[in-house]
């Protein structure tokens, strides 16, 4: 696994001594086993997720990330996170670590966005229970962004200890490399959601995921031929499992009858504000207004627009809304320094209007909220760099946040 994150030589010396003492009988109660390194889940060994007492699901422990129903997908907004939905061959491999409990996958780092956690594989047991208490143990208690715990803790980082994000599933980058599903028969997978990642230097826009592997039925995100389902070179999939549904009469589904996409990714009912490609809302219209009845409160808005400050100082809200929307694979270090900040503001009415007016990136036009001067010339910058990379920026699109000289 990742080891190149976890060994210091002051950790190599204590490892030494730790050691040497165990041996001389410094001990006579060693304790258990040392579990992962660097920290893989909370409690940080497979012991305990092992037990089946303390599996999320009758399936399988977290790790063998299960989905029964679209509701298990909870819904939260910000980042940073990291998406492993297309790992496992090259480019974005998934290699076997030494001991073969791992996998080490080359995953897309997402700065900012809309992203989904399946309540089932929460790798921090405490942190599950708390999303289950909140959210009943199906997460149809949470269908409203960010009401679950588990988004809380994705974007503050403390899902797993020593991770610089974790990994979680959304729609970015689908635009670009599809959407499908192939049911694979039981063999070896890396289950990524919610594991722990880690940035490697010089690696822009990718990040290395610590995904435990499971051995059983799953299906990967793409439509390819079964023969796929196994791959070569030390190289397996990222993938997941939703078990089939019984058939009306109660018999066993049949590979040729399971309906099982809706439970293997989120199914949004309608569309989703600030989501990419066509699971993603319109943007802004213009002359588009506030449905009647709506309740949003266009001076709070505005508000948390005017207040919500990135590193450098301007306005995160306008200059996210006018890249994140048009966001492509090709561009995401440009969402770093459009939306950072954002994930420790409070952004709840922005959220609301979206969601009412049922469009995306749209919320300072519908209220009428204008950005300030540096916010404008950091929209303006942001436009043309899309531009210089092929993408239409929302700016040439509809009219509205292109910034100023």
């Amino acid at each position: 696994m990742v080891t190149k994150h976890c060994w210091t030589r002051v950790a190599a010396l204590a490892c030494v001594l730790a050691f040497v003492i165990a041996a001389c009988g410094g001990s006579s109660n060693p304790g258990p086993p040392p579990g992962p390194v660097p920290t893989a889940f909370v409690p940080n060994t497979f012991k305990f997720w092992n037990n089946p007492k303390n599996f999320t699901t009758s399936y399988g422990p977290a790790y063998a990330d299960i989905s029964l129903t679209g509701t298990n997908f909870l819904p939260c907004r910000g980042g940073p996170y990291a998406l492993c939905y297309y790992s496992g061959p090259s480019p974005d491999t998934c290699t076997f670590t030494k001991d073969g409990k791992f996998a080490d996958c080359q995953c897309f780092e997402i700065p900012y966005g809309v992203y989904y956690v399946d309540i089932n594989a929460i790798l921090n047991h405490p942190l599950y229970e708390e999303t289950v208490a909140v959210c009943g143990a199906d997460g149809s208690g949470c269908t409203t962004t960010n009401s679950a715990p588990i988004c809380q803790a994705v974007n503050e980082n403390k899902v797993i200890p020593g991770a610089d994000m974790v990994s979680t599933f959304s729609f970015d980058c689908i635009p670009e490399n599809g959407l499908g599903l192939t049911n694979c028969t039981t063999s070896q997978y890396a289950g990524c959601m919610t594991a722990p990642c880690f940035k490697e230097p010089g690696n822009t826009g990718l990040v290395t995921c610590q995904c435990p592997i499971y051995d059983g039925p799953y299906q990967l995100g793409q439509t390819l031929s079964t023969d796929q389902c196994t791959l070569t070179d030390n190289q397996v999939w990222s993938a997941a499992y939703a078990p089939p549904s019984p058939t009306p009469d109660g018999g066993a589904a049949t590979p040729a009858i399971m309906s099982r996409a809706a439970a293997t990714r989120p199914s949004p009912t309608g569309c989703v504000p600030d989501a990419p490609g066509s699971v993603g809302c319109p943007l802004y219209t213009p002359g588009q207004m506030l449905p009647p009845g709506s309740g949003v409160d266009c001076t709070k808005v505005c508000s948390e627009y005017d207040t919500c400050l990135a590193s450098a100082g301007t306005q995160a809200g306008y200059t996210c809304d006018s890249t994140l929307c048009t966001d492509e694979c090709n561009d995401r270090d440009l969402l770093n320094p459009a939306c950072s900040g954002l994930s420790g503001c409070d952004i709840s009415e922005i959220t609301k209007a979206e969601t009412a007016a049922s469009c995306s990136c749209c919320a300072s036009q519908l209220c009428g909220c204008t950005p300030d001067g540096p916010t404008n010339k950091a929209i303006f910058a942001l436009n043309q760099d899309q531009r210089n990379r092929g993408i239409t920026p929302q700016c040439d699109i509809n009219g509205t946040l292109c910034g100023s000289q």
